[in-house]
């Protein structure tokens, strides 16, 4: 019963104060109570924190755009996230691409040219992909934990304690209200006691009545100064104490800024990190498909025919740069070759698959025998290796002296 009791009377207070807290709180906005305002370096740490807390939502979402732009696949991590269990990994964009290749290079024919450059770019898209996985995982840990960190954590810490510091000012101007009340009332009270009453007819006695109770009721207010006084001491303590406790927690904002720079550097060095990658891989992948040209006969069916004519293609000793960025070196030296009987080593530049069986396969880097035969195209020669014979386009081969 006593606990009830209790609970009652704390339950009651609680109204009490909230409804005081509602009415100061009323008044301010209409103008009809007086507000007691922060300092000005209060104020400004405020301000700075509502900023930070504004920028940081801001770049941390955004950044979650960047490293995940699918808005379902966002939303299934903050699912899995809040329930505290790990996301199924999945395959991300460039993976999926990359499979996509491989799996057509190998219907083509790992043999054929456009076939193995497909496999070749599968095999750098996945690798691209891993690397785009491995700047989510580094980037969500030292990057967006971090800020995320703070708006749940330190940010919800200071926005609580802000609250209370605005209740905490309004009980202050509300003891402040009630006191300059009380004091108006016992003004009143005094300068009610000390008027006289003339006459001695009904109206006089019953003003003086009414005189009477007014006085009694303002006595009421006059002995709420003490203890109004004493309210309004102990809430300026409760405030100033308040106001203390918010201003370190506010301090501690330049703190976080120079933990998020750090994060910052992090995060662009993974970026860095990420990119560079993608460069090296694309830039050995431009390299390894400079072995692949890519040739069309008439008809527009893909054929590995030869490259360009003779009097522009890729052999000889003086080099030149072509617009695809390969080195063109004259013919001279095999126009003379055509010219007279006799064979010739030379060097294969880049692989080549036979269209069919009068030619002769090559593999870059290879050294084989060449000679012309009377009434071939200008554009080939017959090659030779061991005891394999084809036709081989000029465009492939660079003679050896």
């Amino acid at each position: 019963m006593n606990i009830m009791d209790f609970n009652v009377k704390k339950l009651a207070a609680d109204a009490g104060t909230f409804l005081s807290r509602a009415v100061q709180f009323t008044e301010e906005k209409l103008g009809q109570a007086e507000k007691t305002e922060l300092d000005a370096h209060l104020e400004n740490l405020l301000s700075k924190a509502e900023c930070t807390k504004i920028w940081t939502e801001k770049i941390m979402k955004q950044t979650e755009v960047l490293l995940q732009p699918n808005p379902n696949a966002r939303i299934e991590e903050f699912v899995y996230e809040k329930l505290d269990r790990k996301a199924p990994s999945r395959i991300n964009n460039p993976e999926l691409l990359g499979q996509y290749m491989i799996d057509a290079g190998t219907e083509f024919g790992p043999g054929t040219a456009y076939g193995n450059a497909l496999i070749k770019c599968g095999e750098t898209q996945k690798r691209i992909g891993t690397a785009d996985r491995e700047l989510i995982q580094t980037s969500a840990l030292n990057f967006l934990t971090p800020l995320r960190n703070f708006i749940e954590g330190d940010y919800k810490t200071i926005a609580k304690e802000r609250k209370l510091l605005q209740n905490k000012r309004l009980d202050l101007d509300a003891a402040k209200t009630r006191l300059k009340k009380a004091k108006a009332a016992e003004t009143r009270a005094s300068q009610l006691n000390s008027a006289r009453l003339e006459g001695d007819n009904i109206m006089v006695n019953f003003s003086y009545m009414l005189n009477f109770l007014h006085v009694k009721w303002l006595k009421i207010w006059a002995e709420e100064v003490t203890k109004s006084e004493q309210e309004l001491r102990i809430t300026q303590s409760e405030f100033d104490r308040q106001a203390e406790i918010t201003r370190l927690l506010l301090e501690g904002i330049s703190s976080t800024h120079a933990h998020h720079l750090r994060c910052l550097n992090d995060f662009v060095e993974a970026q860095m990190t990420y990119y560079a990658q993608c460069y090296q891989y694309m830039l050995d992948l431009q390299k390894q498909l400079g072995s692949f040209p890519s040739n069309y006969s008439n008809n527009n069916q893909t054929s590995v025919a030869p490259a360009p004519s003779a009097s522009s293609n890729v052999i000889g000793s003086s080099a030149l740069t072509s617009t695809s960025g390969l080195v063109i070196t004259s013919p001279s030296n095999l126009i003379d070759l055509k010219e007279c009987s006799g064979s010739r080593k030379a060097r294969v530049l880049y692989d080549y698959d036979a269209a069919n069986s009068s030619e002769l396969s090559l593999l870059a880097d290879e050294v084989i025998t060449v000679f012309s035969v009377v009434g071939m195209d200008s554009d080939w020669l017959m090659g030779e290796r061991g005891n394999q014979k084809g036709r081989v386009p000029i465009t492939y081969l660079e003679l050896l002296n």
